[in-house]
């Protein structure tokens, strides 16, 4: 039983694209539970990260990106699971680039402007002057009165013992919602599928990366070895050959990197098979989003 001063609550990361909010929700944590990349959209789904201690159960809710781009479902998604999340939360945290505050910023603020537990993050702080952060801060301080305000570096982890003592204070009383060692509610084979992902987007140039999906086919555990087996779905033939690489050197080194992260996670061997496949534009192809795991329910 949780004791009587316990407190439990929800957390919401939110904020347009690449402003640092899975960065955050993994030093918060304490382990790499959402794939990062320097590049926007690179979350997809709402991830929970759950950090227990003797005092609480905070279970933050990594989101994707806010924009504005309904092109196609994905993004129509990706905009639904970022928004859904802010009126069932207990706090909700905005992050905001420090470097680059703009017209995708006030749609975001004007999402949560009438909610009644909301703080504003300046990320990104370690990139910029500290006397430049004054200004911003009273800038937003007009927008936002009363609303607090609070400068950090998910990066460098700067300033999150102050984050995290505010947030604590934030979370209702009540018993813990999960077990005191688990982590996230995602499953490992959702994890892998997210790590190749992660590798795709980092090692892949301009537009190809959001145009392909991975979706792990095969995850068994034996004794001391996981075996997986995954597809990359890109929507042109063409992109598969460029995923495969010159004699296949693309994809080793991308197993290969994927491999190692898995190996560190389950502190076992790992085997690793991937293979690439095409579906014409499923990205914009509710039926196929559905069947990625791209779902509301």
């Amino acid at each position: 039983m949780a004791e009587p001063d316990f407190a439990c609550g929800y957390v919401a990361l939110v904020g347009k694209p690449n402003t640092g909010k899975s960065t955050l929700m993994n030093a918060l944590v304490g382990e790499k539970l959402s794939i990062t990349a320097k590049r926007p959209q690179t979350t997809r789904h709402q991830i929970l990260g759950i950090k227990t201690t003797d005092r609480y159960q905070c279970i933050f809710v990594d989101t994707p990106g806010m924009h504005q781009n309904q092109k196609k479902a994905i993004n129509r998604y990706m905009n639904r699971a970022a928004s859904s999340v802010i009126d069932d939360v207990d706090l909700v945290c905005v992050l905001l680039d420090v470097r680059n505050i703009n017209g995708d910023d006030e749609e975001v603020l004007k999402k949560v402007e009438k909610l009644p537990n909301r703080v504003l993050l300046l990320n990104k702080i370690d990139q910029v002057n500290k006397q430049d952060l004054l200004p911003i801060m009273q800038r937003l301080a007009e927008r936002m009165p009363d609303v607090p305000i609070i400068p950090v570096s998910a990066l460098k982890q700067e300033n999150l013992d102050h984050l995290m003592e505010f947030i604590a204070q934030q979370l209702p009383p009540g018993v813990p919602h999960f077990p005191d060692d688990q982590l996230t509610d995602k499953s490992m084979r959702f994890i892998a599928a997210e790590i190749v992902r992660e590798k795709l987007f980092r090692m892949l140039t301009q537009e190809l990366p959001y145009s392909l999906t991975v979706n792990v086919e095969h995850y068994k555990e034996e004794a001391d070895l996981v075996r997986i087996s995954a597809s990359i779905w890109v929507e042109r033939k063409s992109q598969k050959g460029i995923i495969i690489g010159r004699g296949g050197s693309l994809l080793k080194k991308i197993g290969s990197e994927a491999r190692a992260d898995l190996e560190r996670l389950l502190d076992c061997k790992v085997f690793l098979q991937l293979w690439v496949k095409v579906r014409e534009d499923w990205s914009d192809d509710e039926r196929s989003l559905a069947a990625f795991g791209y779902s509301d329910e």
